[in-house]
């Protein structure tokens, strides 16, 4: 019996599936006075230095500085310290508002008197003076920032510092003074590389958060936008910020954003693309659940419709959740355009979804299958041109499958100027010689370039890799069982993703479930004055975004 309960408990797995989830409270009263030690300042500037050198490494850290001066107050001298890193900062501005205002002797730091102008009972107006402390005299007149902020605990100084903060330390004051003084180098703002339109804005997003904050800002332009940020990253303490509007974002969607932001524990964020697979429903399934942009219209289009976007210091993407299946086959520039022509351009982004998807596995489940759906002239003719071909159809497909996604990853890897002739040389050459060397047929290379093409028409590089691997299911499941093998497949497929969700969105909607479709966004467009509503999946607090009547001019 003993040896069964052995084997048994050697052998059993039990899962512990009890987590403990929380979002921290900005709130925080806990008594400094029960922090451990070296985790607030101390009044001793000697001490202070020194649990920073020890926690920077500063005797090998080749960037870490301290500068070491007298400061002037009161008519006293305090030894003080500045503590930043070397090229994240201005030292311009560190000379100028720092150092030039806290070292020199003047009528304002050597006095340090505070003046009030007072009236007496007579109605005689009369100076008094008093004397004010020192952290209040740096504070308040010797430290000539607009952005300062005191910080005792040396976690979050250590915070600021490495954001590119400078800090004062001071002897006698058991305070940090933080003054932003950043002056480290950025991208400018540039036009997008991905998402090329035509006619639209042609500002994108850089790798800096708050550049980008200030692109949305300035384009929303109303006091309702709200810019919420955090740190994820045990290690990095990477920026993460995301943008609602609060009086149109549905106040269940914003919770979820900012619960899911809080509870990723990881060590090191340093991209979107990461992130997204952190926060998002369901990892195991190949379509994206978030749609990344790097188009700042895009992003201010989104936020206004009520949807939130999520910015990640670091990376030029920022994240729009939720997303649902339409969006991946629109693009920013259908707005500008007549609905006409954006309707037709949404129709052929469909048609070319199905073709990249299903072209090849159609070609070799009717060839192997089903010949009776072709013409006898077109059997034939296929018949002709793959008589002198050695290999079986799905040999010949998956060499060239393969081929074009190496050409199409060399194309990307290597520098931009010999891209396209590494396209060319692929595309032609290649082809040209495997149709010579009787190793494909030259309809299989039609095939091949028809669902290339087709891909490259798909707006989003996220649904492009969900097609490319899509592709070579279908081609296995057509040679495996021809449109038998299909069809399971997209029963398949149907029943996953009529079960997926993007934070509490069906990824079929507005057309899943059907009670909650919303014409006025849809896949199909309508003209610009009847988008009257916004989305009802989204379940804003305003659903509508037009009067009844927007283009009044014609009333008059």
């Amino acid at each position: 019996m003993s040896v069964n309960k052995f084997v048994k408990d050697l052998l059993s797995f039990k899962l512990d599936t009890s987590h403990t989830f929380n979002i921290p409270n900005s709130n925080n009263n806990s008594n400094p006075k029960n922090k451990p030690k070296h985790e607030t300042l101390t009044k001793s500037l000697t001490e202070n230095l020194e649990i920073f050198s020890k926690l920077y490494s500063q005797k090998i850290n080749s960037d870490i500085c301290t500068r070491k001066f007298i400061l002037n107050s009161q008519g006293k001298q305090y030894n003080a310290s500045l503590i930043f890193i070397d090229g994240l900062i201005n030292s311009d501005l560190i000379n100028r508002f720092l150092l030039t205002p806290l070292m020199h002797k003047n009528s304002t730091n050597s006095e340090n008197l505070e003046n009030n102008l007072t009236t007496n009972q007579e109605g005689l107006n009369y100076r008094t003076t008093k004397k004010i402390n020192l952290e209040q005299a740096i504070f308040e007149s010797l430290v000539t920032q607009n952005s300062l902020s005191t910080e005792n605990e040396i976690s979050e100084i250590l915070n600021k510092i490495n954001g590119g903060f400078t800090c004062l330390l001071v002897d006698t004051l058991d305070v940090a003074f933080c003054v932003e003084a950043k002056g480290f180098q950025t991208r400018s703002i540039t036009k997008p590389e991905n998402e090329i339109v035509v006619r639209g804005p042609q500002e994108a997003f850089i790798e800096n958060i708050r550049v980008n904050t200030s692109i949305i800002r300035r384009a929303v332009n109303n006091e309702n936008l709200v810019i919420e940020q955090l740190q994820i990253g045990n290690i990095t303490k990477t920026a993460v910020a995301f943008c609602y509007m609060k009086n149109i974002a549905n106040e269940n969607l914003v919770n979820e954003v900012r619960f899911r932001l809080n509870n990723v524990d990881i060590d090191s964020l340093l991209s979107s693309g990461v992130l997204e697979q952190l926060i998002q429903d369901n990892s195991h399934v190949l379509y994206p659940q978030m749609f990344a942009t790097e188009r700042a219209d895009r992003a201010c289009n989104n936020i206004l419709q009520g949807r939130v976007v999520i910015l990640v210091n670091g990376s030029p993407y920022a994240l729009i959740a939720p997303a649902v299946l339409v969006d991946f086959l629109s693009s920013p520039e259908d707005n500008n355009i007549q609905y006409q022509y954006g309707n037709l351009a949404r129709i052929i982004r469909c048609l070319a979804f199905f073709v990249a998807m299903f072209l090849p596995s159609f070609y070799i489940a009717i060839t192997n299958f089903h010949q009776e759906l072709l013409p006898t002239d077109i059997v034939f003719a296929i018949a002709s041109m793959r008589r002198s071909i050695p290999f079986p159809i799905i040999f010949e497909l998956l060499i060239m499958e393969v081929s074009f996604e190496l050409i199409r990853e060399a194309s990307l890897r290597v520098p931009s100027p010999i891209g396209a002739t590494i396209g060319i040389i692929g595309g032609l050459i290649l082809g040209e010689a495997a149709v010579s060397a009787n190793l494909v047929s030259p309809l299989l290379i039609i095939i091949v370039a028809m669902t290339g093409i087709c891909s490259y028409a798909i707006p989003d590089f996220s649904l492009n890799f969900t097609i490319r691997c899509f592709r070579f299911i279908y081609l296995i499941l057509g040679y495996t069982a021809g449109f038998l093998g299909i069809s399971l497949g997209i029963f398949i497929q149907l029943i996953l993703l009529s079960n997926l969700q993007s934070f509490g969105v069906s990824y079929f909607s507005p057309y899943i479930p059907i009670g909650n479709k919303n014409a006025d966004l849809s896949f199909l467009m309508k003209p610009v004055w009847q988008r009257e509503k916004r989305s009802s999946f989204l379940n804003t607090k305003r659903p509508r975004q037009e009067k009844r009547i927007s283009m009044k001019w014609k009333k008059r």
